[in-house]
């Protein structure tokens, strides 16, 4: 790669607060961000995985948050300010997939999904807008799914909170974009995570889900990485209110 293209993902000395960092997705993507030159404040709800996550890079910070919270999102927020003296964005991983039929769906399953999926998506943004500002700019960028678009049965939570995340980051672009401030989404398809472990050990479900994919297998959590690094580098400069599927094809289906 020659220096003007590699110049297009540099992340060298930026500052990046990361929520869900315990998740699968997150985990890939946090590895090539430190190889990257990014430093790091990695949150998640469940404090030892993320303390394990952070351990293995040597100036990462990390500590729990829960996303719903917005005291706490916001306290999370002035950590990464205090230890760092600045904020470049944020990478808002955090998320739940129940799998339900809809007439059976506990109606507090479907509301806790959409409050970490979609409200915490909004608080997370919410909290950091005011810092980006002061900085002159910034990226923020969820993690979303296919399933914002596909509509598979038994995904009305899931795929609900998912669309509206869609919404929300056109939302928040278009008010922001007048303070360089870039709201982006990633939306992989079915992938290999703690997350959908437990469904894809049935053979049923992980026969359907390879099938209804063009390319023929699930997608891995390094996948994202290309995508990520493009909206939070130099090189996604002009680029806002996306969500950019990395689907092998799933959403043509």
């Amino acid at each position: 790669m020659t220096a003007a293209a590699e110049a297009l993902f540099d992340l060298s000395g930026r500052v990046f607060l990361v929520s869900g960092a315990a998740s699968g997705v997150a985990r890939a993507l946090v590895a090539t961000l430190v190889a990257r030159g990014a430093r790091l404040v990695l949150t998640d709800s469940d404090p030892a995985k993320v303390e394990r996550i952070a351990a293995i890079y040597e100036d990462a910070l990390s500590f729990q948050t829960d996303i719903t919270d917005a005291d706490a999102v916001e306290c999370a927020v002035q950590r990464t300010r205090d230890q760092y003296g600045r904020i470049d964005g944020g990478i808002n991983a955090a998320g739940l997939l129940p799998i339900s039929p809809s007439e059976t769906m506990d109606p507090a399953t479907f509301r806790r999904c959409v409050d970490v999926n979609l409200t915490g998506a909004f608080l997370f943004s919410r909290a950091l807008s005011p810092v980006l500002k002061e900085e002159g700019g910034g990226r923020l960028l969820h993690i979303s799914s296919v399933s914002s678009m596909v509509s598979n049965p038994n995904y009305a939570a899931y795929a609900g909170s998912k669309g509206g995340l869609a919404q929300i980051v056109r939302v928040l672009a278009r008010e922001w974009a007048p303070y360089r401030i870039t709201v982006n989404a990633i939306g992989p398809a079915l992938t290999r995570t703690s997350l959908t472990e437990d469904y894809l050990s049935d053979p049923e479900f992980h026969a359907r889900a390879v099938n209804d994919i063009p390319m023929g297998r699930l997608g891995e959590p390094e996948d994202i990485v290309g995508a990520a690094l493009l909206l939070l580098g130099p090189g996604g400069a002009f680029i806002t209110g996306q969500t950019i599927y990395v689907d092998g094809g799933r959403t043509l289906v």
